[in-house]
Parts: C-alpha cells; sequence; structure tokens
C-alpha cells in the first residue's frame, strides 16, 4: 500500500492511498451514486449551466494586476477553458474592449504537450518584463513545474540554452536579475520540511546546474519553511531571508554580501514589512519595546536603518477598538493607504508622512453592507495611482481609477448575475457560549421575513481569513432567486476583528469558534428566520473540519451539510500532506497534552451511532496536496458504515479548491445546492 503507514489501526487507512487503484475505485462507486442522485435531472443540468454560463461571462470584470505600464489578466472562458495569461496597458484596458495580447494559451500548451497544465501564477522579471517563471501545476496540485519564458520571443528558454527550470515540487522561486534566482525546491534527501515545503533556500546563476546553487540558507525539518527574496527597489535594494518556524511564527533576516544574516528584530508572529525606509509592524499580541506597550492589531512605523542601529521609537498610525481593526495596509509612492473594518464593513483612510509627522485624513465614501479593496498600487514604478473596487452581497463589483488626491474613474462594471430586486441584508450578531458578541449578515427576499425559509449558513473560522461582504452570484442565483436565505458567518477564528479574533480560538481554544457557529445557528432559529429541519451548513478546508464537528457535535441544528476539501481525522492530519505547518492552528496530535483537547471534537474519532445526524454531502479532489482527501473518503466510508445518510463525490482533479476549470467548478457548485435543495426544500433525506 504505497505511501501509507502500516501500524496505525484504522479499518479505513487504506482510502489514504491517493491514487491506489482500491481507493480510486471506491471513489468512482461513490461518483455514480452521488452523481445518480443529484446529478442526474434536467434541473441540475439548467442548474449548472447557468453557473457556467456565469463563471465563463465574457463581460465579468477581468481584474488586472499593475506591473509598471501593464495590467496583467489571468482569464478564463468557454472557449479557453484553462484560460489566457494576457496583458495590455492602462489606456486600452479603460476602454469598453481591450486590445488584449495574449502571452500563453495555457488550452493550446496542454494540447500541445498533452499533460493537464493548470495555471499556477508567473514572476515577471522587473523592471524590464522581458522574462518570466512560469509556474504549471497537473490537475491543480499545490506542486508546480517552473519554466523559464521569453516574453519577447513568446517562447520557453530551453534548459540546454541556460533557462531556469524545475521539476514538480512546492517550489519558491524568484528574480534577483535576469541571470540569478533565489530559489527553493526539492533539491533530494532532507532539503523539504516535514510539511512538505523548502527548507534550504539557493541562489542559481543562469547556465549551471541546479545541484551547483549556492547555499544561502537552512531551516530545520521541524519548521514550515523557508524563504528568500529581493526588494529592487531603487536606492532600497535589499535581500532577505524569511524562517517560519511554524505557521505564525517567522524569523525575519537582511541578508548581506556574503549571506551574513542581520535580523529584524520584531515578534515572530508580527506582521513586518518595509517600504523604503519605514519599517512597518502589526503586532498580533501586546508588544513592549522601549518602554512602551503598543496593542495587538495596532499598525507602527519606524525608521528602518535608525531600527537596525538599535532605537525603538515608534509611531502609531492605527490603534484598534472593540468595534474597528486593521483590514490591509498598502504604499503608494508618497503615501500609506489603510482599509480597517468597523463591524465587518471597510472604511478607508490614507496616511501622509510630512515633516510635522503623520498626516490622516479619509479616502473616500464607501456604501454599507460593502467591501472596498484597495488595488494596484505600484510604488516600485513610483505614482500614487491605486484602483478600487467595491461590492455588495447583492451589489456586483465596480472597479474605479484613481490616485491620492486625484480624480476618480469608473473603470468596469460587473453585470448582474440574479435578479436581487426585493433581496435585503441585514447584519445579527449572536451570544456565543462565553457571552462574545459575533456578527453574522443574513440576505433573504422581503417578502420571506416573518416566516420560516430553507437557509443555508456558510462558515470557516480559521487562519485569520475574514468573510467580508462581496457579491453573491452564485448564492443569488442557486439559492435567493428560489426564496432561500443565505448566511454568511464572522464566528472567531477569521480576523474580523483583529488578530485576537483569530489567536483566541488557537488549540485547545477552537472549542470557541465552534460554539460561535453553533451558536448562530440557534439564533436564525430563535429569530424565526429558518428552522432546525430548514437549516443547513457550508464549509471547506477548515471549514470543513467545522463542518464535521457540526456534524459530530450539534447535529440537531442542522437540517443538512456539506462538507468540502475537509480536514475531519485530526489524529493522524499532522501526517499527510502539508497537515504539519497547521499544528500552530490546531495542535500537536503526538503531544499528549494537546491530543487531548483535540480528541475532544474530532470529527473522525467523534462519531455517535447511537445519535441522529443530518444528511450529508462530502467532496474533495484527488489532486489536492494540502488537505488529503483520505480525510473525506474514510469519514464517507466510517459514516457509512454506521448506516449514515451521506453521499461522497470526488473530483479526480481539481487542487485544493476543488476544481480545475470553471466547468468543473459549476459542477462541485450545483451538487452543493442541489443536495440542499433536495434535503431541505423538498425534504427528500
Amino acid at each position: 500500500m504505497s505511501g501509507v503507514e502500516q501500524n496505525v489501526t484504522d479499518p479505513y487507512l487504506w482510502l489514504e492511498d491517493v491514487t491506489g487503484e482500491r481507493a480510486l475505485e471506491w471513489a468512482r462507486e461513490h461518483n455514480e451514486v452521488a452523481g445518480a442522485r443529484f446529478a442526474a435531472s434536467e434541473r441540475f443540468a439548467a442548474l449548472e449551466q447557468r453557473i457556467l454560463d456565469v463563471l465563463d461571462d465574457d463581460t465579468r470584470i477581468a481584474y488586472p494586476g499593475r506591473r509598471g505600464p501593464w495590467l496583467y489578466n489571468f482569464w478564463r472562458d468557454a472557449e479557453h477553458p484553462r484560460g489566457l495569461w494576457r496583458r495590455t496597458t492602462f489606456d486600452s484596458y479603460a476602454t469598453d474592449d481591450p486590445d488584449w495580447d495574449v502571452i500563453i494559451d495555457v488550452d493550446a500548451l496542454a494540447a500541445a504537450e498533452d499533460e493537464n497544465w493548470v495555471w499556477a501564477g508567473a514572476g515577471v522579471l522587473r523592471p524590464s518584463q522581458s522574462l518570466a517563471l512560469i509556474k504549471l501545476s497537473r490537475g491543480g496540485a499545490d506542486a508546480t513545474v517552473v519554466r523559464e519564458f521569453d516574453m519577447e520571443r513568446r517562447v520557453f528558454v530551453d534548459p540546454a540554452d541556460g533557462g531556469f527550470a524545475l521539476p514538480e515540487a512546492k517550489s519558491r522561486v524568484g528574480w534577483i536579475d535576469a541571470d540569478t534566482v533565489y530559489v527553493g525546491t526539492d533539491f533530494g534527501p532532507g532539503s523539504l520540511t516535514d510539511s512538505g515545503y523548502p527548507r534550504v533556500a539557493k541562489k542559481w546563476r543562469r547556465g549551471t546546474d541546479l545541484s551547483e546553487a549556492e547555499t544561502v540558507y537552512e531551516g530545520e525539518p521541524s519548521d514550515v519553511s523557508v524563504t528568500v527574496g529581493y526588494d529592487r527597489h531603487p536606492g532600497y535594494e535589499r535581500h532577505y531571508v524569511g524562517r517560519a518556524t511554524d505557521f505564525y511564527n517567522e524569523e525575519i533576516y537582511l541578508l548581506g554580501p556574503d549571506n551574513e544574516l542581520t535580523r529584524i528584530d520584531t515578534p515572530t508572529d508580527a506582521d513586518v514589512s518595509w517600504y523604503k525606509d519605514y519599517l512597518t509592524v502589526r503586532p498580533k499580541q501586546d508588544w513592549t519595546v522601549g518602554g512602551t506597550t503598543y496593542p495587538a492589531g495596532s499598525l507602527l512605523v519606524t525608521d528602518f536603518p535608525a531600527f537596525l542601529a538599535g532605537e525603538r521609537d515608534f509611531e502609531v498610525l492605527f490603534t484598534p477598538d472593540a468595534h474597528t481593526s486593521l483590514y490591509t495596509w498598502g504604499w503608494t509612492e508618497n503615501h500609506l493607504l489603510l482599509t480597517t473594518l468597523r463591524d465587518v464593513q471597510t472604511e478607508l483612510a490614507v496616511l501622509t508622512p510630512t515633516a510635522e509627522g503623520w498626516h490622516r485624513r479619509p479616502l473616500t465614501d464607501v456604501p454599507p453592507m460593502s467591501t472596498t479593496s484597495i488595488m494596484n498600487t505600484d510604488p516600485l514604478e513610483g505614482g500614487d495611482e491605486f484602483m478600487l473596487n467595491t461590492s455588495g452581497f447583492t451589489d456586483p463589483g465596480t472597479l474605479l481609477a484613481t490616485s491620492v488626491g486625484g480624480e476618480t474613474v469608473r473603470l468596469k462594471q460587473q453585470p448582474s448575475f440574479y435578479d436581487a430586486e426585493g433581496i435585503v441584508t441585514e447584519q445579527f450578531f449572536a451570544t456565543s457560549d462565553d457571552g462574545t458578541q459575533v456578527p453574522y449578515f443574513v440576505l433573504r427576499h422581503r417578502d420571506t421575513i416573518g416566516a420560516p425559509a430553507p437557509t443555508i449558513m456558510y462558515g470557516y473560522g480559521g487562519f485569520e481569513v475574514s468573510q467580508t461582504p462581496g457579491y453573491t452570484a452564485l448564492a443569488g442565483l442557486a439559492w435567493l432567486e428560489k426564496g432561500g436565505v443565505y448566511v454568511i458567518t464572522n464566528i472567531r477564528g477569521g480576523g474580523e476583528y483583529g488578530p485576537q479574533w483569530h489567536t483566541s480560538v488557537l488549540k485547545e481554544n477552537r472549542h470557541k469558534a465552534f460554539e460561535d457557529f453553533a451558536a448562530i445557528a440557534r439564533d436564525l432559529v430563535a429569530r424565526g428566520v429558518t428552522t432546525a429541519p430548514q437549516l443547513g451548513a457550508l464549509g471547506g478546508s477548515n471549514g470543513g473540519l467545522l463542518m464535521g464537528v457540526m456534524l459530530t457535535r450539534y447535529p440537531e441544528l442542522f437540517g443538512a451539510i456539506v462538507c468540502k476539501v475537509p480536514l475531519l481525522d485530526m489524529k493522524r492530519y499532522h501526517l499527510l500532506l502539508a497537515g504539519a505547518s497547521w499544528v500552530a492552528e490546531y495542535g500537536d496530535p503526538d503531544d499528549p497534552r494537546e491530543w487531548a483537547y483535540l480528541s475532544e471534537y474530532s470529527p473522525y474519532q467523534n462519531t455517535d451511532p447511537d445519535r441522529a445526524y443530518p444528511p450529508l454531502l462530502l467532496t474533495t479532489s484527488t489532486r489536492d496536496d494540502r488537505v488529503h482527501p483520505g480525510h473525506a473518503r474514510k469519514m464517507a466510508a466510517l459514516l457509512e458504515s454506521q448506516g449514515r445518510t451521506v453521499w461522497y463525490y470526488e473530483n479526480i482533479e481539481g487542487g485544493h479548491g476543488g476544481a480545475a476549470d470553471n466547468k468543473q467548478a459549476a459542477f462541485q457548485s450545483a451538487l452543493s445546492y442541489e443536495f440542499f435543495t433536495q434535503i431541505l426544500r423538498e425534504g427528500r433525506a
């Protein structure tokens, strides 16, 4: 049984053999059952096609990434399901019909090379933009191959001619100059961390074999990863090393000419960045330095060279309060732009350094119940231009171009993909078990207010990922239009109220995130929004763990659950694929003290054969090399052995997102909504 340990007592351990024929045959058989039940009707086909039409729609906004004079975009549609990597100028982009210069046609490339290529990104050499390092994934996995591309000749550079190329691995690679890169990859035995990421970083020069690359830094096998990079800002060039000792702690060093290291002596769990001679720090815990204590979630700035010389004189640019947290920040050439969340709704400010200190003023007004994102600042090229994208749950995105103090121009407007007339957005707060007020948003038609309706509530609650308002195209056409209610939860574990909203539920406190979600479920029923038999829950990845806990700990609160690409076996998660990198989030199962609390909620170890569970749909992907598909496979097999109502679907490719192209994504989405329709609306368990 390739790749699977033999000394573990688990009757379904064989399902961890990702590509084993027995396991794949098991998955195919279950796919047939789920497909026959939920994907064989004309209604399903119509919904799937409508979702696909949205994903392929040519009139949706082609969101760009700015690199100097160029705006880059990766685009998929019906004619190009694998996608086009392309670019245009700002002037052309601002027209109704931009003149896109297609650099790489992934469909054509996949056909020519007979490979299942999925686009994974590109690193463009600045400032010339004459070369790029292209990442391609087989089937959507995190592991990629890397190949150098000549942007002028539009060809891949042959390694025989000195081109940079890396075989499939979870590599980190970036330009220093046209003939040199920093690279971390699988250099052979011992070169990866226990989490499967690079442990060794090297400087690789053109025309030399990878084995001859100069070692710059080595971390420990127990680290999560090591990265080396180059800040090429003219006049402020810096080489740096990041050693991530766990998912949230990173030692950061400046790298000198002879690879000597200068530690940036900030808290290892803080968010640290620099621009020119400004060093910014957002501590995630209260930080006492230089005789002053700065609260978690604040934003501090100091003179970078002075800090390296030993000074600890910070200026506070932002201080959080009970309702407001710092969401993002970024530089234009002359200004620092802040995005804050006030009860999960965005506010924007611009901060300007002057001889008299920092001057702060509002950047622009933003609509309520919406998220406005600052995009495409490019201080490397100079200028104070940037873009703003605003969307709400029922309001499609609007993309604006502006500059600090300059005129604002509307560039693009996303079309509406469903009938939102009469759909209202409300924000409520539920009281969790420990008294914490937890916000959530409710989307429903005003005609349904006052009567319980079928409801789907979505949750994630981990890794400081915030769930902010954004256009709900698919939920709108598949659920809201049909009179359903859709709920987005802001449970602890996210970053909606700053880093403490996340750190308060790490490890032994994880149960608080689960209690938050359960409290919202009860609150929805108490408010008359829905009833328990009409309430469905939806989540993936870390949210899939949340769904597993809802199934096994709070089954009476729900009428149906969809659990996607989940973690479920918390006894073995750290041994599977990238699982070791999440020990800082959940705890170490091999430590008896930490397994004591993990064992209390780990879904795979806490099924109760004598307790009634709601119907469950489990989905995963064979090519997910982040969260092992064995979690979902084993849980489905275990529940089936107990006579549960469970359906299972596994995409044979698709990576951690569960889908490698729009057609697969449309199928997966339609499958979930058809499941909820049959169970919650029609009562067809």
